[in-house]
């Protein structure tokens, strides 16, 4: 299985140009409060300056201005959806140097104000609108009361692990993620880590703000045990991180209604807020974990106390 922004005919050398630029991506999503120097990302990459930005958009498909800028733009998305933190405080937190500079750039990614975004939690004057999920397509109709009796949430501490993981893009085209999940299955029966790993997903974009061509998917194995990457992979190191977990057995619509839950009516009750990582989505049966006709999942939420909590603990 290659990355999915790699053309099929790729050779060892841009399967390699793939993981370094894959490197660059997870390292702008972990600063997106700060402007990050053409020369700092080129090191991460290990590439000339002068060749990076070329590079970058061969690989990933997208200006590195654009990339970037679109990161903090969901970001703000996510933050206006789920925190109650001002304009301000979600302006500097994704990079942008004010609050009227960021309004400017909301509204023309999205065709509307943030502050309009937040009240109605929609963006249907955005251009690429039409790019988007549904949000309905999967959801059961059912009500809080009927989630919250259905979906128990428990909160567990993950401590910091290596991991193994193909990026699939244009992830809503479901064979491209279930032929990274059986590529990733047999090579960690063949690293003989299959057994004791877990193997889980990770929902990096948005998928009510990304639009469906760029929304990318992470398919992931965790071992504590050494391993060696494929090629087309890549490896990272995940942080010890708090998540509230909810365990599913069902089919997709049973677990689009549970991310549901978890987002809209148990977070905005709760005393978290959304830790800036990816969501996971843990097989827990993962010897049919290819088989989509059901699932058995832990929908893990990374999450985090709000601030405000934080500093007063520190004190």
């Amino acid at each position: 299985m290659s990355i999915e922004s790699v053309p099929s005919q790729k050779t060892q050398a841009n399967s390699e140009y793939a993981q370094r630029i894959n490197r660059v991506i997870d390292y702008l999503r972990g600063n997106l409060d700060r402007q990050v120097k053409l020369e700092e990302l080129a090191k991460v990459a290990c590439f000339s300056e002068f060749h990076f930005h070329r590079i970058f958009g061969a690989i990933s498909g997208e200006t590195l201005n654009n990339f970037t800028n679109r990161l903090r733009l969901e970001k703000a998305a996510r933050l206006l959806r789920y925190s109650d933190q001002n304009l301000t405080d979600i302006a500097l937190e994704c990079g942008f140097s004010s609050s009227a500079t960021f309004s400017r750039a909301f509204r023309s990614g999205y065709g509307t104000s943030p502050s309009q975004f937040r009240k109605s939690g929609e963006i249907k004057k955005s251009k690429i609108c039409k790019e988007l999920f549904p949000e309905d397509k999967y959801g059961l109709p059912m009500s809080a009361e009927e989630k919250r009796a259905a979906f128990s949430v428990r909160l567990i501490d993950i401590p910091e692990r290596q991991v193994a993981y193909i990026r699939v893009t244009n992830a809503f085209e479901m064979d491209r993620v279930l032929a990274a999940l059986k590529t990733v299955i047999e090579w960690a029966k063949s690293q003989d880590i299959f057994s004791q790993g877990i193997l889980f997903g990770m929902t990096v974009d948005d998928p009510h703000v990304t639009p469906k061509h760029l929304y990318r998917y992470e398919v992931c194995l965790a071992s504590s045990f050494p391993f060696e990457c494929m090629e087309g992979m890549s490896k990272l190191k995940m942080p010890a991180m708090r998540y509230a977990v909810i365990e599913v057995s069902g089919d997709i619509h049973k677990v689009a209604t549970a991310w549901d839950y978890l987002y809209r009516d148990w977070l905005i009750n709760s005393a978290y807020e959304p830790e800036h990582a990816p969501a996971l989505e843990v097989f827990l049966d993962k010897e049919n974990a290819t088989d989509w006709s059901h699932f058995e999942l832990e929908l893990c939420l990374p999450v985090r106390k709000p601030a405000e909590m934080r500093s007063g603990r520190n004190l």
